[in-house]
Order: C-alpha cells, then sequence, then structure tokens
C-alpha cells in the first residue's frame, strides 16, 4: 500500500474566504461550507461521508470542476451538459496539488453516469475519429448493461493506474459482493499509484485500510474512524438485534 505523502496529486483543499461576500445563498449556506476547515486528503483513498443534505456531492462537484472536469463526470475531454445545475463553489475553491501529475482520472457521478454513457454513444457515432471510446469501458455498450454492471465496467476496465479518481456514491447501483469487489479493486489501484477522493454512505468501502474518513457535520467536518460512523453503529444495531430495533420502528 501507498503511503507516501510527497506524490499524491490533491494534498489540501481549502477556500478562498476572502471572496466569499455572503453565506445566505446555495452553497455557501451549507452548514459544512460556512464552517470549512482545510481539509487535508490521504495520499490514497479519503472518504467523504455525513447524512443527506450535509453537502457531500455538492464539495466533490467542486473539487471536480475546479480541477477541470465536467460538471456531470467522465475524463477532461467530457464536455457536455444535460442540465446545468451545478453550483458555482468550484469558483471559491482552492487546490494544494502535489509534485506529480496523474496520468489518469475520472469524475465518476452516480446520478449522471447514465448521461456519461449516453454521451459516450453520441460521440463514438461522429464520423473522422479514431478508436471508440466504449472501448476504454470493456467494448460493450453502457446501457445495454445493468446499471450496477455498467458501473462496475467503469472502475474495472476504464480506471487505468496512476490516477486520481473522484466517485460519488458509486456503491448506489452495487450488491454488496460487488462492493468488496470495488475494494479489491480499489487497493490494486492504490498499488498502482492513484488516489481516490470518494462520497459514500456504505460501511463495506469504508472499511478500506489506513484511509482517511471525514464526516460532514452541522458542526464542521471531523476525522473518525469506521468504528465510529453513524453509518457502522447503525448497521451493526441492526444485525446484532434486528427484532428490538424494527418493534420499535414500528411503534
Amino acid at each position: 500500500m501507498l503511503l507516501d505523502f510527497n506524490s499524491q496529486y490533491i494534498r489540501e483543499v481549502s477556500l478562498k474566504r476572502d471572496q466569499i461576500f455572503s453565506y445566505d445563498t446555495f452553497p455557501f449556506s451549507l452548514p459544512i461550507i460556512k464552517k470549512f476547515t482545510n481539509l487535508t486528503l490521504h495520499p490514497n483513498v479519503t472518504y467523504i461521508i455525513g447524512e443527506n443534505g450535509m453537502g457531500k456531492s455538492t464539495l466533490l462537484e467542486g473539487i471536480a470542476i475546479a480541477l477541470g472536469f465536467n460538471p456531470e463526470g467522465g475524463t477532461f475531454n467530457f464536455n457536455f451538459s444535460s442540465f446545468d445545475s451545478h453550483s458555482n463553489l468550484d469558483k471559491y475553491i482552492k487546490l494544494v496539488k502535489g509534485v506529480h501529475r496523474a496520468e489518469d482520472s475520472f469524475f465518476f457521478r452516480a446520478e449522471t453516469f447514465y448521461n456519461v454513457a449516453s454521451n459516450i454513444e453520441n460521440m463514438d457515432k461522429e464520423p473522422g475519429r479514431g478508436g471508440k471510446i466504449i472501448d476504454s469501458f470493456g467494448g460493450k455498450s453502457l446501457h445495454e448493461q445493468s446499471h450496477g454492471e455498467s458501473f462496475f465496467a467503469a472502475f474495472t476496465e476504464r480506471f487505468r493506474g496512476n490516477g486520481l479518481y473522484i466517485l460519488d456514491e458509486p456503491e448506489a447501483a452495487l450488491s454488496p459482493l460487488r462492493q468488496l469487489s470495488m475494494l479489491a479493486r480499489i487497493n490494486e489501484l492504490v498499488n498502482q499509484g492513484s488516489q481516490f477522493i470518494i462520497s459514500t454512505h456504505s460501511p463495506i468501502l469504508m472499511s478500506y485500510p489506513h484511509a482517511k474518513i471525514v464526516e460532514l457535520a452541522e458542526d464542521g467536518m471531523h476525522q473518525v474512524k469506521l468504528e465510529e460512523t453513524p453509518h457502522y453503529a447503525i448497521m451493526k444495531q441492526f444485525f446484532n438485534d434486528r427484532d428490538r430495533v424494527l418493534h420499535h420502528l414500528f411503534q
């Protein structure tokens, strides 16, 4: 497992607070933005977790766009818009980069991956293009696969190593078994010099050894251990005493 803090691609995320004139409008009205502290990233895997509405996707989106990714996902070469709904947080984000540049990169968003798949098909139909883009995803149309299969094709086929990968809720269409397989794939890519920033609700994905877990909450950001996360505690309580949990839930 790589732990070279000098070789990571993104080292720190901060806010240009001197350029923010009001915290009354979105996304600056989010508690996590109001109380944002410099976020130091792990050279291998950093998880961004928290309850719905805490701003996980907004933060990841801002980081990705600040790096030059398309708001709906893909590589730096993707330039399309199905629905312009992203915030302007990227303009107020400052990134501290490492000395090395990633050889591969991808911004994966579960909610817009269908749009990425459609854009791939449209680009592959254009005359005069070289090799088909879909070949780098395994060669089979992503629309002809199940949701989970198309997600997994991106992780196993498109991600090549020595890369920077930003993933927003990648577990959305993955079974528990596939999530375990994804952990194995993350480990392969980490050992090939990759860095991940992942937003997730999955305790399975959060279990990657030595990763940094940052929880977004009303009172700011906190680094936590897996066993300290609400996600882990709720799942453990449920499976240890399911009948008791359901009894109180249904009252």
